[in-house]
Order: C-alpha cells, then structure tokens, then sequence
C-alpha cells in the first residue's frame, strides 16, 4: 500500500494500513531525513488510542537503533505537550503517535519540528521521499523516559495571572472525551479554590464510540452536566488535545469564531502580547475589525494551523488560529493548545468578573454580531471540486438576494457580501465532501444562505 502524509503526518486504519511494518518504515525514512542533516536527537509521544504506547516504543526502538538520542515519553500526553518537549528539549524533531480528532479505528505519525509546532511542507516531502529506501533498524532498545505531562503542567501555570483563581469557589466542567488530556486541568488548578468536575475522564481506545472532536454535536453529556453542576463554563479537548469546544454556564455551545476573538482579545488587551493576528481564510470577521481597532497587522492563510505556525516561525505573532478550534498563543509555541485556550477562556470570565455569556453580548456590542454554520456536504465523485472551479470561472453577484462585494481565492471560493458575512466553498482533497462555511450578523440569513448554497449543487 501506498504511506500518503497529510498536513503533519500520515494517518491509517489500525490493522489495515497502520501496522507495525509500516510504521517502521515511516520511522525510518524520518531517521534518514534527520540523519542526512546530521540530527540525532528525538521526543516522542503518543496519546489514548489503541496501541500507542506499543507504536510508540516500536518508533523508539528505530530511532535508538539508528543510534539517535530518544527521549519517550513515560504516559500518554498530548500532541502540544509533545511538541513543547521538542522545543524545550532541544530536539531536532518530535513525533506523536496520535490520529488527533479522527475516529477509533485510525491511528498517525505526526512530525513536530523542533521549534515546537507543526512541521513544515519541506520535512513532510523529505520524509515521503525516503520511505522503503532503507530497510528499518530494530535491535537496540536504549533511550530515557520522561513525564511530558508534569513539565507541560507547569509551563502553562506560569501563563496564568497569579490568584486569578482563587477569589471564590467556583466549578468548571472538563471533557477530555477519553483522550490525552486526562486529568490534566484539575491537576494545574488543584491548589486554587476552582473544582474541576471531569467527565469521559478514563481512557478508553473506543472514545465511549464516539467521534473525540469537540464540536456541538459530539459534547450534549458537557453541555447538560455544565448547567446541572452550574459551572461556570465547559472545556471539551478532542483526543490529541490540540483543539477545544467552550460551552457556557448555560449550556449553550460558543461557536468557535467567537472563541476565536474572545482568546485574541483577552490575548493582546489582557494578557499585553505584542505582534501581529494571523487568522485562516474561514475565520469570522470580528478578527478584521478587532485588528483594525487594536492595529494590529493581520495575516490571512489558507485553511490549516501548518500556514498559521509559518507565520510564527517568520514574523512576531500575538495570536492566531483556525475555525475548527485550534488556537496558537505568542506567549506559547507555535502550536495549536486545546488545553491553554479553556484556561485562557476561564482566566477571562475570572478576569471580568462576568459570565461567558455576558462576555459574548460585550464583543457583539463593540464589534458587531456574527453568526456561524459549517456544513460537510457529502457529494458524489468530483463534484464538489468540480462546483469550486465553476464557481471561480463563473462567480456569483448575489446569494440569496445578499449582493456580494468581494471574491477572495485563497482557498477554495469565499464570496463576501456588502453586510461583510461571507460563504466559503471548499473541496476536501481527502474525500468526496464538500464544505461550506457560512457567516453572517444575523442568525435567520446564515440558514437562508446555507440553503441557497446547498442548492448549487443539488443539495
């Protein structure tokens, strides 16, 4: 079978691609890349999923046998608890065995550079490059264990304002949804007067058979447990830790834009970091005009945190992220971190004084409303590539009686309209899914522009 890396690593169905034999393989192509530029140093990690520990301790075995300096951690931990290792470490790379958000039956390989995030497109190609020109090294199985989770536990303390959590008593909800984030907030806020009520909190390779991504669909336990313990906010981490799902006191989910510009405003009003906003090509608007107030210099990308932690590596960035629930802090490494952003969405309504909810009415008062729906359309072959490319030979004036001002191409299609919401058209390359991201300031036009846009394909 064909090994084909993603965006940071090659992701497989246990047993049917990611076998034992492979993984050796993608271990030691990684080994000759590193070794080509005379690197000898390694962390790897792993998370909850079936067998990780055990394909982890096969990639340490490749490594030592190449005669690598390995560290491995001693537990499972989380991909930026890796990837802060890594930097921390003085690694010349990481690795993770983890599929991140994906379903029980896959399994990865993601590579972290040694500058604590994701790796770049070059590593990614040199590594593909390189799998089965060398048959894999085993036999030596020499390298030093340490605690990822303890050290990482104590770099975020230190990110905190001290006492913000100990004015009064107050619960918080954590869903770590059976993955790599097990324990770990009430570990960092066991000596504060905040208790940390966990559920889904024991490991389990099934994921309670359920997808570990914290997206509103998959947290209905959080958000009702939320509102029966009344806490003052839930956490959901999906099963590598690199994401996150807020849920107010209420119950209600916070959509991830609004997470979004809740992290970047606490980020550079509270928190003082300097730098510029990096955001992706589907992230709402509020970050534009949270920029153009604060002037701050902003970046856009195309879809995916690898474009983002590029801007880290290259210019000074204060904040940034993506839609789908990965956000990067300056004051951090360059990576996505699930577990800081609910501490960071916790240290603001701890900051403020207010409830989440309250929060939320602030920043539509200063900034304006917004709205947000994601649909994955599932179509038939090529067709949602094939509607993309029509759409930029024939772009649209209107939707849904909305005229549209602007056409921005970065990627996939994004029409923009004079209200400034906006509809953005994308094909996955992975599958045939088709994704349509939609923002408006009012609720009713982001169903109705929604619908028009399902309809282009026959939907």
């Amino acid at each position: 079978m064909e090994i084909k890396f993603g965006t940071d690593g090659w992701r497989a169905v246990i047993s049917k691609d990611f076998t034992f034999d492979n993984l050796m393989k993608v271990a030691q192509a990684h080994a000759d890349h590193l070794k080509e530029k005379n690197r000898k140093k390694v962390v790897i990690g792993y998370d909850t999923r079936f067998m990780s520990e055990n394909y982890a301790s096969v990639v340490a075995e490749v490594f030592s046998s190449n005669d690598f300096e390995v560290v491995l951690s001693s537990d499972f931990c989380s991909t930026p608890a890796l990837s802060l290792a890594a930097k921390d470490l003085d690694a010349d790379e990481g690795v993770m065995i983890t599929a991140s958000h994906n379903t029980y039956e896959y399994n990865g390989y993601k590579i972290k550079g040694g500058y604590g995030g994701p790796a770049t497109p070059e590593i990614i190609k040199r590594v593909e490059e390189r799998l089965g020109k060398t048959k894999p090294k085993t036999g030596k199985t020499r390298w030093e264990e340490m605690d990822f989770n303890s050290y990482y536990i104590q770099k975020l303390k230190k990110y905190l304002i001290p006492d913000i959590f100990n004015q009064k008593p107050e619960k918080v909800l954590h869903d770590p949804m059976h993955g790599a984030t097990i324990g770990l907030l009430s570990r960092i806020l066991e000596d504060t007067l905040i208790d940390v009520v966990e559920i889904n909190h024991y490991r389990d390779a099934f994921f309670g058979f359920k997808h570990p991504e914290p997206v509103e669909k998959n947290i209905p336990l959080l958000r009702g447990k939320t509102v029966a313990e009344e806490a003052v906010v839930g956490i959901a981490n999906d099963g590598d830790g690199d994401r996150v799902g807020i849920v107010d006191e209420t119950g209600e989910f916070v959509n991830t834009q609004i997470v979004f510009a809740l992290l970047l405003l606490h980020t550079i009003r509270n928190k003082k970091v300097e730098g510029a906003i990096a955001k992706t090509v589907s992230t709402t608007y509020l970050v534009d005009r949270i920029a153009q107030k604060e002037g701050r210099k902003l970046y856009k990308t195309p879809v995916g945190f690898k474009y983002i932690a590029d801007l880290f590596l290259k210019d000074k960035i204060a904040f940034g992220g993506e839609e789908s629930g990965g956000y990067g802090f300056g004051f951090h490494i360059p990576e996505r971190d699930g577990l800081l952003s609910g501490l960071m969405i916790l240290e603001m309504i701890h900051l403020h004084g207010k409830p989440l909810t309250e929060l939320v009415n602030d920043l539509f008062a200063e900034f304006g409303t917004a709205y947000y729906k994601r649909l994955d359309l599932k179509v038939e072959g090529d067709q949602g590539r094939t509607l993309v490319e029509k759409l930029k030979k024939e772009p649209l004036k209107e939707l849904a009686g909305i005229k549209i001002k602007q056409i921005d191409l970065t990627d996939g299609v994004k029409f923009i309209f004079e209200n400034d919401g906006w509809v953005l058209f994308r094909a996955s390359g992975t599958e045939p899914v088709l994704r349509i991201y939609v923002e408006m300031p009012e609720k009713e036009e982001v169903d109705m522009i929604l619908q028009e846009s399902k309809k282009l394909i026959g939907g």
